[in-house]
């Protein structure tokens, strides 16, 4: 049903509602316009949101300013830096059906006639906008924006991902003690979402391309004064949009995710934004495997016209300054669809017309589409004999070198173990390492294999070592990774028949991932198979991995 605010405090049967209101301070002049909700998922565990108070208020004034009333609640938000490593990251994904429907709840108990929410951090930012779908009332993502860049180390600024890189360095004996614990001092010089160009930082991007968020207002670092100013006029718009009857529908549609795949591919984005996109579909009533399918055939399409850490060494910052997310849809603007609504009430090739960037061109960062990083692949989905639903690589991130890769599998059934034998340099050059029972279902809660990645990095083993995998990978990660394997060992996917030294290939240009082995081996290994029981403790986590869906399908919870 369409939205129409009903703006609940002018209309008689409110009456003890306006009482209750005033029980907190509230005036009549405060409770004449409509009720604006600030979703703040502040708290002082994640460093991206460490900032979102400040900002809450800027926006606040912006709600005041165009006469409508604020009204601030909390919303979870976990912190996958703090998480990783440990059985807390089988939370982070769950997390994002958990903060969808609390922004569901609230909105929907309390009657609120718009929202603005406030998040910046990996899961935090897709759930929001999933909610925001679900409800279709009218609403503004306003991230904090993301955290500057660190001294320097091995060849880029550093961030926390560093560490990890630094830890397998000192393993391999290439840095000492002291160089490992200065870093810790000196890479995280300011709060925000992590400077490099992960999920956080590329769901900002992507919500902006989408026309959830300001034009220009995704990358804007956490410590800028612009950050604040477009949280206030965030505050205006809002009252503006639910004025104007704009839900979150109008926004988010089958065109407006096309435009946000297209940056997504433009510029190299997370793997897990995939997954974000088709769950953010699902809940705006779209098809997410039409969405899938749109992705994969742009991705032969859109050229990769930025390169931000993990692809590069240029940092957040300098992505921000380089223009950015419109700088980026200028280049590619013959691939969007420039009608598409967005919720500055503009359309978005006018936003991108309106563009002009103060800072200047900066080619080391964002090209031409006409001399572009790469014609193709910033992403890459894959299928093949392991992966008959799909997977996904990242190109944009790997060496040429690796886009062809044969090699012995070592085969773990956790991601403890994996790192396990890597640290203890039990990986041989040339090895595929295989990590499974680690998707939706069965991790519960798909992991990110973060760690792996970048300990064979600093023990210098990245472009010798290729890992596979039906959990995730951070948005930091480089090399030759395969993610998101569909179906999942735990469902009975062919990545549980796999064993060690069974040869598998990846070869980016044929999209394939897959094993040498035959149909008839695959199904005669699967006949006594039998699902391990998940290691996950009674409660939510339970219920996720009953209901969560494939990671082709967005892995959200499906009834």
């Amino acid at each position: 049903m369409k939205y129409k605010s009903t703006r609940q405090l002018e209309n008689m049967n409110f009456k003890e509602a306006r009482a209750l209101y005033k029980s907190m301070g509230c005036s009549d002049a405060d409770l004449k316009g409509p009720v604006i909700g600030i979703a703040n998922s502040w708290n002082e565990l994640v460093t991206g949101h460490f900032n979102l108070r400040q900002v809450a208020e800027f926006v606040k004034k912006g709600i005041y300013r165009a006469g409508g009333a604020a009204v601030e609640f909390g919303m979870i938000g976990a912190c996958d830096g703090l998480a990783s490593g440990h059985g807390g990251m089988k939370y982070i994904l769950p997390s994002r059906e958990l903060i969808a429907s609390d922004l569901e709840s609230m909105a929907r108990a309390h009657n609120l006639d718009g929202l603005v929410m406030l998040g910046s951090c990996d899961k935090i930012v897709p759930g929001m906008l999933m909610g925001a779908a679900r409800l279709d009332i009218p609403a503004i993502m306003a991230v904090g924006g993301p955290m500057l860049g660190g001294v320097e180390f091995d060849g880029r600024k550093s961030d926390s991902t560093s560490l990890s890189e630094a830890v397998g360095m000192f393993e391999a004996g290439t840095i000492g003690e002291d160089e490992l614990n200065r870093l810790e001092e000196t890479s995280c010089p300011s709060c925000g979402s992590c400077s490099f160009y992960g999920t956080a930082n590329s769901m900002g991007a992507l919500a902006e391309a989408m026309g959830m968020s300001l034009p220009g207002s995704a990358l804007i670092p956490a410590v800028y004064a612009e950050r604040l100013r477009s949280s206030e006029e965030a505050g205006r718009r809002i009252v503006e949009l639910v004025n104007k009857n704009i839900t979150a529908r109008s926004v988010i549609t089958e065109a407006s995710l096309e435009n946000a795949a297209v940056v997504m591919l433009a510029t190299g984005a997370s793997t897990n934004c995939v997954m974000h996109l088709c769950a953010i579909a699902y809940e705006a009533g779209l098809d997410p495997k039409k969405i899938f399918a749109v992705i994969d055939a742009l991705s032969e399409r859109v050229p990769l016209v930025a390169k931000v850490n993990p692809a590069a060494q240029y940092d957040m910052e300098a992505f921000y300054r380089a223009g950015g997310v419109r700088q980026v849809m200028r280049e590619v603007r013959s691939l969007l669809h420039l009608d598409a609504v967005t919720v500055n009430g503009r359309a978005l090739g006018e936003n991108i017309d309106d563009f002009r960037n103060p800072y200047g061109a900066d080619l080391n960062v964002i090209r031409s589409v006409d001399e572009p990083f790469s014609r193709e692949k910033g992403l890459c989905l894959l299928r093949g004999n392991l992966a008959p639903e799909g997977a996904v690589a990242k190109p944009a991130a790997m060496d040429p070198s690796m886009f062809c890769f044969t090699g012995p599998a070592r085969v773990f059934d956790s991601e403890e173990e994996a790192n396990r034998a890597i640290l203890a340099k039990e990986i041989a050059p040339g090895s595929v390492v295989v990590v499974r029972y680690e998707g939706p279902k069965g991790g519960p809660g798909m992991r990110e294999m973060f760690h792996a990645m970048k300990f064979l990095y600093g023990m210098g083993l990245a472009k010798k070592v290729a890992l596979i995998t039906d959990g995730r990978f951070s948005g930091t990660n480089n090399g030759c990774y395969v993610g998101h394997i569909s179906p999942e060992a735990a469902e009975g996917g062919p990545l549980a028949a796999l064993r060690d030294g069974d040869m598998i290939t990846i070869d980016i240009n044929k999209k394939e991932v897959s094993a040498d082995l035959s149909g008839e081996e695959i199904a005669s290994r699967l006949k006594d198979w039998r699902a391990p029981v998940p290691d996950a403790p009674d409660g939510w986590l339970k219920i996720y991995a009953k209901l969560a869906a494939s990671a082709t399908d967005g892995a959200m919870m499906k009834i």
